[in-house]
């Protein structure tokens, strides 16, 4: 059995901006720093919008009825119990996480300024039943394998997973479950590419999360405004890239509220923008080359040339990415990474099934199988071979050995999250309503009324 899976949502920090104030879109004291460090207003200018780019967004579903998000968010596929096209967010709490993560990649600044990095793109949300939302599965499959797939064999070019689930390797076999890793190899054999979580867990021991250390997925962690890498952030030494991921702020499900906070998730949703704006600079590109462009335009690159437990290979710089000279063979270590996998399992990962979910269902998912293969907890690349041997075995035992999964889209409690904490009117003003979600986390509606305090006359 696997323990239930954690996704990241955060606290606030104070935001700063480089070089010459450039008036980041946002709340006075929650702006969108990066719009300054990366000058993205220029890069918009330039034609990197995210236009003609197809972003997925594998998470609670997404409200699509938000004026800040009209004409944003497709049609996508909704594989929790009720079906749906995914344009409706089955988070319990106010907070929203997948609408959340969809207004950080494309919002249109109506409330408080929010502004999407990448407005042109379009949000192709697949909704997945995680624990903290209406279609919690007691125990079963939360079906990331096969959104995945669908996300990829409907035309996204980037799928964005601010999610994970924590392994343990006296417990699980593998670092990544067979049928995600099979879902993540087809879609990267179709030119998508992958991003996930790297986990809130930098506190408590850092433990390995899946999809981010599956191979050829793009795994993000987080740094403040200051390019510190954030308490929470994960330390993992299969970590890709770190992003902004610290007052960060976002649109909540119900129109007319936002709230601040940090995160994986929100360093992921950043990064799958700007690489939503890399291609649109450079649509002719495939998946692998601009990944190696982001790659070889980080800031706090790892002197070794590795990837450094808390940065990643660097620390992602969306101008550096689309302005900078890069060669088109530049290296790109992610795929180098899932070469042997994708050689030795292309016919499978292409076959590989995808389930339409009936329009309406009563039972709970089902579970779901992953296959026995020899243990890869100390290094990130699996040799050919034992990827071959990994794929002969899991089609023998892939329907036989069961195993029930819950993802969950909110932090853990305790020592791995800092909670959420109110946009300030002033050093006199009362703190926010407080949600306290289903994992104990606090959150804060950033707008909700609030009386201010008696002033002496």
């Amino acid at each position: 059995m696997r323990k239930v899976r954690a996704l990241v949502a955060v606290a606030v920090a104070l935001a700063v901006g480089t070089g010459p104030a450039l008036a980041a879109p946002g709340p006075s004291d929650a702006q969108e720093w990066w719009f300054d460090t990366w000058q993205v207003p220029s890069l918009w200018d330039s034609g990197a919008r995210g236009q003609g780019v197809t972003i997925a967004e594998i998470d609670t579903g997404v409200n699509a009825s938000l004026p800040e998000l009209t004409g944003s968010i497709l049609p996508g596929w909704d594989f929790g119990k009720g079906g749906g096209d995914g344009r409706t967010d089955h988070a319990v709490d106010a907070f929203g996480h997948g609408t959340a993560m969809a207004s950080i990649m494309v919002a249109h600044p109506i409330l408080l300024g929010i502004t999407g990095l990448a407005p042109e793109a379009r949000i192709l949300p697949v909704a997945v039943p995680l624990r903290g939302t209406t279609d919690a599965p007691a125990s079963g499959d939360d079906h990331l394998a096969q959104a995945i797939t669908w996300a990829a064999d409907h035309g996204a070019k980037i799928l964005s997973m601010s999610l994970g689930g924590t392994r343990n390797p006296a417990r699980d076999q593998v670092p990544c479950p067979e049928d995600e890793q099979a879902a993540i190899t087809h879609a990267i054999s179709k030119g998508a590419i992958v991003v996930a979580s790297a986990g809130n867990s930098g506190k408590s021991g850092s433990p390995v999360e899946e999809p981010g250390v599956c191979l050829g997925v793009v795994s993000v962690g987080a740094v403040d405004s200051h390019n510190v890498v954030a308490p929470f952030s994960s330390r993992h030494k299969y970590l890709t890239v770190t992003a902004p991921g610290v007052n960060v702020p976002s649109l909540g499900q119900q129109p007319g509220h936002a709230f601040a906070g940090d995160g994986t998730s929100q360093s992921t949703a950043i990064t799958s923008a700007v690489l939503a704006l890399i291609w649109s600079k450079y649509p002719n590109l495939t998946g692998r080359q601009i990944v190696a462009r982001m790659l070889a335009t980080v800031d706090h690159r790892s002197p070794t040339g590795k990837p450094d437990p808390a940065y990643g290979y660097g620390i992602v710089n969306a101008h550096r990415a689309i302005t900078a000279t890069v060669p088109g063979n530049a290296p790109n270590p992610v795929y180098d990474a899932v070469a042997p996998y994708l050689t030795a399992n292309s016919a499978k990962a292409r076959a590989l099934p995808v389930p339409k979910p009936a329009a309406s269902r009563d039972e709970p998912p089902g579970a779901y199988a992953v296959g026995k293969a020899p243990s890869v907890w100390s290094m990130r690349v699996w040799t050919a071979l034992g990827v071959g041997v990994l794929g002969a075995i899991a089609l023998i035992v892939l329907a036989v050995v069961g195993v029930t999964r819950a993802r969950t889209y909110a932090a853990q409690s305790g020592e791995s999250s800092a909670g959420w904490r109110s946009r300030k009117r002033g050093p006199e003003v009362p703190p926010a309503p407080t949600y306290r979600d289903e994992a104990g986390l606090v959150w804060h509606d950033l707008t909700a009324p609030r009386e201010e305090p008696d002033r002496p006359l």
